[in-house]
């Protein structure tokens, strides 16, 4: 099931057993709603259309009108303006694609090999996070900080985003996809990482105990 239909099955869930929802409730819900079509859904759909338009010669802006039930609706207009059409659009845009200089494969000598070391994380409620791999409770701890809120210190590694939309072309394979069609960057020492949590609890003003062990 995916997070869209767990969202309307627990709104369908409250309307059947009669309970009423505050504004600011339902201003959540609208918002819930609305992050994971951006996130999950018309990133899908601007994938699909864009081989089908590579064709087109000329600028312009399709506005699909969609409304349950019925057939779909699409308008196009020349106007490149967005806001002149809809004054509540929000633009779907990816993270830009990162250059990266290719030095060549590199093999590591037998002394430049760290030994395995452990991260483990003491939150504010005094849980514990301490998993077999550094990168395992890293993304754990990220996630339980929340993912929007880490994003928007616009902290990066290796000029990529810790947490980005956009699979990166050299570090892909170091990226964990979680919830909400987000990645989160694990290329980085156990040392690194420490200082990565310690930043962003700080920036976040989370006592939040961060060991390497």
């Amino acid at each position: 099931m995916s997070r869209l239909s767990k969202l309307y099955q627990a709104m369908d869930t409250l309307a059947s057993e009669g309970l009423e929802l505050s504004v600011e409730q339902e201003a959540q819900l609208r918002k819930a709603e609305e992050e994971i079509i951006q996130k999950e859904i018309l990133p899908v759909i601007t994938d699909n259309i864009e081989p089908s338009l590579s064709q087109v010669q000329r600028e312009l802006v399709l506005v699909v009108d969609y409304v349950p039930g019925r057939p779909l609706k699409v308008s196009l207009s020349r106007k490149r303006n967005i806001d002149e059409i809809l004054t509540d659009a929000v633009e779907i845009k990816p993270d830009p694609i990162v250059a990266h200089r290719s030095n060549g494969p590199q093999k590591a000598k037998k002394e430049d090999i760290a030994p395995k070391t452990l991260l483990r994380v003491t939150m504010p409620d005094g849980t514990v996070i301490e998993n077999a791999k550094a990168k395992d409770t890293f993304v754990e701890v990220i996630c339980r900080l929340g993912i929007e809120r880490v994003r928007q210190l616009g902290l990066k590694f290796c000029k990529v985003p810790i947490i980005s939309n956009t699979r990166d072309a050299k570090y892909g394979k170091a990226q964990v996809a979680v919830d909400g069609g987000w990645l989160i960057l694990t290329h980085s020492s156990t040392n690194d990482k420490k200082k990565q949590l310690d930043n962003i609890a700080r920036s976040l003003r989370i006592k939040m105990k961060v060991e390497i062990v």
